[in-house]
């Protein structure tokens, strides 16, 4: 496993353990991969409740809520999305913060309105999500692995902000 990433998802664990909050994430084009991370560290089921792999827009759709017509108006990859798929985690889930990430990992499926490496992620809480849109570069294991790099450099720096 990558040990940036483990640092990175360490440092997110001891900072939510120490507060007694916990969190959920919501996956699309890293299929479930910031779980992964999230659960090589010893003790993360003290601070990670659960994970939605949602590839698909039913997925999104049936598990998160995200409703169909955002879907179909912005496409999957869109701010708007993420936003809904972050706020969904935190429906369907008890807890106090959730990460989303929706994307185009390639090698194909990008457009010229929206190429390969076109990552939208999220984080937030019931008060505030923030979504920030990426042109990720690499193959498809790099755009996923930045992709997740983001995710938990995001929701580090907002529970910084928050303390």
């Amino acid at each position: 496993m990558d040990t940036q990433l483990l640092h990175l998802s360490s440092r997110l664990g001891e900072m939510l353990e120490a507060r007694a909050q916990s969190m959920v994430a919501a996956e699309s084009c890293t299929g479930g991969l910031i779980a992964a991370v999230i659960t090589e560290c010893p003790g993360s089921s003290a601070w990670f409740d659960r994970g939605f792999v949602t590839y698909s827009n039913r997925a999104k759709t049936e598990m998160l809520g995200v409703p169909a017509d955002l879907i179909r108006q912005f496409g999957a990859v869109s701010e708007p999305v993420v936003q809904g798929m972050v706020m969904g985690a935190l429906r369907h889930s008890d807890v106090d913060y959730a990460v989303a990430v929706s994307g185009i990992a390639g090698p194909g499926g990008g457009s010229e309105s929206k190429p390969v490496g076109t990552v939208f992620t999220g984080w937030g809480n019931s008060e505030q999500v923030v979504v920030q849109g990426h042109l990720f570069q690499g193959d498809r294991a790099g755009i996923r692995r930045q992709s997740v790099m983001r995710v938990l450099t995001g929701l580090i720096d907002f529970l910084m902000e928050c303390a």
